[in-house]
């Protein structure tokens, strides 16, 4: 008998980062549909690159998976060139949205700043948030995985009104198990998804906290997401590499609840 908690329906998001042409995309989408057909336990979405939006929208057009995107600008319009708006995400039709990946704070600059206005604007235009914390390697070793989870989510939330939260997820990213092969053990993993939640609750209420989602991403693989989602603290998984396999993916999402 699973431990979940029922009032947290897992959410299983697939991460393509820059991969795949439109062509490819709607390769995998013919795969995977008929492998999760009918699966309604988790909430399942693909987060494609932007110019396979369209192609992966249309080839799931009335099935059980949602459509997000990976990334988006905090202002509605503007001379940002090579930037995408929320409103431009939703009237394409995608519900949800990648927010402060730790590939996007690391490469292209991103703060907790930045990441708090776009959580902002992603309410504002009804998308559904996946925002990501997480420590680096040598903050862990350093003892301050901790103090970065606290800080980070901390930073995320101001400003954020509890009606509107109820709509955010947010994604433990371990940096140093993201596309590494290395895998944070299920009791790490749990014990950081407390203190993002003892966050959450100071800084929105407990009883909204109890409520909100909190994914575990940090290669995540058909091998190790059953023990992974099995934990009570971990509400489903932001998954990268093994995501881009229908087949994996596949796997990821019929995990076996215990």
């Amino acid at each position: 008998m699973s431990t979940r908690k029922p009032p947290r329906k897992p959410l299983i998001a697939a991460n393509w980062k820059m991969y795949k042409t439109p062509t490819q995309a709607k390769e995998f989408v013919s795969v995977f549909l008929p492998l999760v057909h009918g699966h309604t336990r988790d909430e399942i979405v693909l987060c494609p690159p932007f110019v396979d939006i369209a192609t992966v929208l249309a080839a799931t057009h009335d099935s059980n998976v949602h459509v997000g995107g990976q990334n988006m600008h905090w202002q509605a319009e503007g001379a940002f060139t090579g930037e995408i708006s929320a409103a431009m995400l939703a009237a394409a039709g995608c519900t949800h949205v990648i927010l402060g990946h730790s590939e996007r704070r690391q490469l292209f600059g991103e703060t907790d700043e930045t990441v708090n206005q776009k959580l902002h604007t992603a309410l504002q235009h009804k998308l559904m948030p996946i925002v990501c914390v997480g420590e680096l390697l040598a903050e862990r070793e350093d003892g301050k995985t901790e103090e970065v989870l606290l800080r980070q989510t901390s930073k995320a939330l101001v400003g954020i009104a509890a009606d509107a939260a109820r709509h955010i997820v947010i994604a433990y990213e371990p940096v140093w198990a993201i596309g590494t092969g290395k895998t944070a053990t299920p009791e790490m993993a749990a014990e950081a998804h407390l203190i993002i939640r003892s966050q959450v609750a100071r800084s929105l209420g407990r009883e909204l906290a109890d409520k909100m989602r909190i994914l575990y991403g940090g290669s995540v693989k058909p091998e190790n997401a059953t023990t992974l989602l099995n934990q009570p603290e971990i509400d489903g998984a932001l998954v990268g590499g093994a995501s881009l396999d229908p087949q994996s993916f596949a796997k990821i999402v019929q995990y076996i609840t215990f």
